[in-house]
Parts: structure tokens; C-alpha cells; sequence
């Protein structure tokens, strides 16, 4: 059975969490606060943490920090609705997804189970092994390393530079993105996955020569950037007369880094 850490200092909510994922098929734990909270859900004994962002003594976000410290257990984070910075900084931090609050128990069942799916999709994939340049995937581990180093990722984040990987030199459109790797349909101000890639970004470190890993691909997507300066294999980079030292980014200007 799936076990689930709500950590809210809501206790009706938390009971009813309770009952309502109790009958989804749940085996549901509570903590009121941030510490405590972080404490268990480092523990080992969850498959998913659902995280408030506004608890009492240690907010949510510094929870959330204590947390991927120790840990990468799945979490999902429940925001105001309307506040994009709590949101926003909570991926960056390293949560899986979001949800604001109010809320649905059912909708919450199914970014959970989006989620988890991601997880288990990842240990059955047959095709264990994706190298890619100088990184180098391992599906079954979930452990990424690039030039021999590792890179600690959340589940989400694997995911996403999986998919990217997987069609290094492809655009992958930004609905197949949110579909394929977050589990859901993307909203008009949804800026889940700009962020996702963002840390990406950061985590993994530009290519030899400063060339940006991942590109944005303006009103498509993004494309995993494979070969070498000058190298076939890079589809949409020819030269740009007029543009020097920036092969393949016509029309990129002032577009935000994800």
C-alpha cells in the first residue's frame, strides 16, 4: 500500500485527507508542523509527501529545504491560490508539483498518482542505460552523472531530462512536456515546467564551449542540444549571418531563461 505524509497544521483537512485517500487506497500518516514534518518525511517510510507551504514554527519551503537534504521521496506542495512565489520557489527547491489550495481531494489523487506513475515508469523501463553526450542516465538507479560527477535530481526533474534526452536534437512540444512528464494539461499561467527546465539548467551546467544544454524553442518547446560546435547532428542551429557566436538563436532575444 502506498503510504502518504500530509504535513498541515489544518487537522480537519488532515482528517479528511485522511478518509477520503484511506478509501483511494492509501495508508495516510499526519504532522502538524514543519519540523516534524521534514523529520518523517526523511524517514523512509513514505512514498509521497503532500507539503503546505504555510505551517507554524518552519514554514513549508524551509521543510521542503530539510527534506532534499536527506531525501528525494516525491512531494507536492499545496500553495495559496494566486501566490506564483511560493509556487515557483518550491520547484525550484525541488518539489515534484504543485496544487493550489482550495482544492479537490480528487484532483489531489491525481497529481499524486501523476506523480508516483513517473516513478514506477521509470524502474520499468527496459532500456536502462541513456548516454548522452557527457551525461550518462541510469533508469534503474535514477542516477544522473555528467562527466563522471553526479547530478542530484528529483523525480521530476529525471524525468524531464530523460524525455529531453531521449530526443536529443528533437523539439519536444510543451504540451507533450506537460502531458508526458507532469501528468496534466497545461493552464494559461502554469510556469511548472519554465521552472523544471530552469534547474535543469542550473544543475547540469552548460555544454563544453558555454553552449546552452537546453534551448527554448520558441512557441514549440525545448530540444536537448547534442554534438559539438561546427559537428552534424545539431538540427536547427545553422549559422545566422549578422548574429555572431550565436548559432541557431535567431528570434531567442529577451525570451526568459526557460
Amino acid at each position: 500500500m502506498t503510504r502518504v505524509l500530509i504535513v498541515d497544521d489544518d487537522a480537519e483537512l488532515c482528517e479528511l485527507l485522511r478518509e477520503y485517500l484511506g478509501h483511494e487506497g492509501f495508508a495516510v500518516d499526519c504532522a502538524g508542523d514543519g519540523v516534524s514534518g521534514a523529520e518523517r518525511a526523511v524517514s523512509g517510510g513514505f512514498d509521497i509527501v503532500v507539503l503546505d507551504v504555510m505551517l507554524p514554527g518552519q514554514s513549508g519551503l524551509e521543510a521542503l529545504r530539510a527534506i532534499r537534504r536527506a531525501s528525494e521521496v516525491a512531494v507536492v506542495m499545496l500553495t495559496a491560490r494566486g501566490d506564483e512565489v511560493d509556487r515557483v520557489l518550491g520547484l525550484e527547491l525541488g518539489a515534484d508539483d504543485y496544487l493550489p489550495k482550495p482544492f479537490s481531494p480528487r484532483e489531489l489523487v491525481a497529481r499524486m498518482r501523476a506523480v508516483l506513475r513517473r516513478g514506477r515508469d521509470r524502474r520499468a523501463d527496459d532500456a536502462r542505460v541513456l548516454e548522452q553526450g557527457d551525461l550518462r542516465l541510469d533508469r534503474g538507479a535514477r542516477v544522473v552523472t555528467r562527466r563522471g560527477e553526479e547530478v542530484v535530481l528529483t523525480g521530476t526533474e529525471f524525468a524531464l531530462l530523460d524525455r529531453l534526452a531521449s530526443h536529443a536534437g528533437e523539439v519536444v512540444g510543451r504540451d507533450d512536456l506537460f502531458h508526458d512528464v507532469l501528468g496534466r494539461r497545461p493552464t494559461g499561467f502554469d510556469r511548472s515546467l519554465d521552472v523544471h527546465v530552469s534547474n535543469l539548467r542550473r544543475k547540469l551546467g552548460p555544454l563544453r564551449g558555454g553552449r546552452e544544454r537546453i534551448k527554448t524553442v520558441r512557441g514549440s518547446g525545448y530540444v536537448y542540444v547534442t554534438g559539438e560546435p561546427g559537428e552534424p547532428g545539431q538540427p536547427g542551429e545553422p549559422e545566422q549571418p549578422g548574429e555572431p557566436g550565436q548559432p541557431g538563436e535567431r528570434g531567442q532575444a529577451g525570451e526568459p531563461g526557460a
